[in-house]
């Protein structure tokens, strides 16, 4: 089922060509946006998509871009949930080169003209008065905010006209971007911590309910005396996600250089301080000495240069931020082991992603990857900070048997970590704020 694109609104006398299909999200591809010069504001908005639905939902981010990953992921696959649910519609908003409206079924996104952010893939919201002509047309039921920079503050104006339940998801954990190590943070830093973190607890209170997907993430939020935390979860497109792609394993293999038998251990993730890959790479000689295995590190952030540095001269590959989903599913399906050593992970996305595909996965022992180490009983821990301890513990992992580890990698993933799962539980809630 689709939608016309937009027939009842009002068009620009002056037109762009339409953004390549790339641009737009992956679940409203296939359905032609409106394009303008004009802001959506100067605009006719067009008619509210499933006006019987027993549920609104409107979520708005700027943490939403070509090369953003686990934020960009979680909404895109909410929009298809949307789509196979007909008591529901959602409005996605989020920041763009150019203003825009697409539609999917139930689906309506808005993309609204923002400045990049320097040095980084985002775009500042700053269209405050069309975000709220926008929440005033869609007349949402729950807001969910999914950013911490214009979004949550325009959002707080414009409720003042339209009430609806306000939730916050709690995606970045913000004071680590500071000082990943609080209790070592220098004085200076430790000053700008704590303006960050009553930063959090400001905008706690903006919404009625703070999201947290993990015991970790509601613990720094406590921390910081946000109330009203609710612990939900998030999940993956296990059909995606299979260990049945192993089969592309040669093919992989071949591309990167990496002969049968030769153990590949991956990482995926965005290149920053916080995500600690120089550990990784520290603990890394010891295990390519002792297994002859091979490294791929699949990412693009502030830390690249540095960590290519320090891989030179390793059995290690580095390759850039993966958007094709069928290269990235192939490659982590090939792999015989997944680490995570980003110790502040508010979910850990890439971990599940990896379980999904059968693949047993090592974390340092702190965070929300560790706990979902914990919860599936695959693969290995090592404490915070310990490069030795890193290697002993992947080289535990790679010397036990992959299939059985693999196969209860799969079920725990299928039994509690699937989108259905995480929509059914989250859409729940929904319905709890509002009774």
């Amino acid at each position: 089922m689709g939608s016309s694109p937009n027939t009842n609104a009002r068009s620009n006398s002056r037109r762009l060509t339409a953004p390549p299909e790339s641009a737009l999200p992956a679940h409203a591809r296939g359905f032609e946006p409106i394009v303008g010069r004009k802001r959506v504001l100067a605009e006719a908005l067009p008619p509210i998509l499933r006006p019987e639905a027993s549920l609104a939902v409107l979520d708005i981010s700027e943490y939403y871009s070509e090369g953003s990953g686990g934020v960009r992921t979680y909404l895109d696959a909410k929009g298809r949930f949307v789509h196979a649910s007909s008591d529901v519609r959602r409005t996605l908003v989020v920041p763009g080169a150019h203003d825009s409206i697409a539609d999917a079924p139930g689906d309506r996104t808005y993309r609204l003209r923002g400045p990049a952010i320097p040095f980084h893939s985002y775009r500042l919201m700053l269209a405050t008065r069309s975000v709220a002509r926008i929440i005033a047309h869609e007349r949402p039921d729950i807001i969910e905010i999914g950013s911490a920079y214009v979004v949550p503050w325009a959002v707080s104006r414009a409720r003042r006209r339209h009430r609806a339940q306000v939730a916050w998801f709690y995606h970045s954990n913000l004071p680590r971007l500071i000082a990943p190590d609080l209790a070592r943070a220098g004085a200076s830093r430790a000053v700008l911590v704590r303006a960050v973190g009553s930063y959090v607890h400001q905008l706690g209170r903006l919404a009625d309910v703070t999201l947290a997907a993990s015991d970790f993430a509601a613990s720094e939020l406590e921390r910081w005396g946000v109330e009203r935390v609710e612990r939900v979860t998030l999940g993956v497109d296990a059909t995606h996600f299979a260990p049945l792609r192993r089969h592309e394993a040669a093919a992989v293999r071949s591309e990167l250089g990496v002969e049968t038998g030769v153990p590949l251990v991956g990482f995926v993730g965005r290149l920053a301080a916080e995500k600690q890959v120089d550990m990784l790479l520290h603990a890394w000689p010891r295990v390519a000495r002792e297994t002859g295995a091979v490294l791929v590190i699949v990412g693009s952030g502030p830390q690249r240069a540095r960590l290519a540095e320090l891989a030179a001269g390793q059995r290690v590959v580095m390759l850039p931020h993966e958007t094709d989903r069928h290269r990235l599913a192939n490659l982590l399906a090939s792999l015989d082991l997944y680490v995570s050593p980003a110790p502040f992970e508010t979910f850990g996305l890439a971990v599940c992603e990896a379980l999904a595909s059968g693949v047993p996965v090592v974390s340092v022992d702190h965070g929300a990857a560790a706990e979902l180490v914990r919860a599936s009983g695959v693969g290995a821990l090592a404490p915070l900070g310990d490069a030795a301890a890193l290697s002993v513990a992947i080289l535990g992992a790679l010397a036990t048997d992959r299939a059985m580890q693999g196969a209860r990698a799969r079920a725990f993933i299928e039994t509690h970590h699937t989108w259905d799962v995480a929509f059914a539980r989250l859409f729940d809630l929904y319905r709890q704020l509002l009774r």
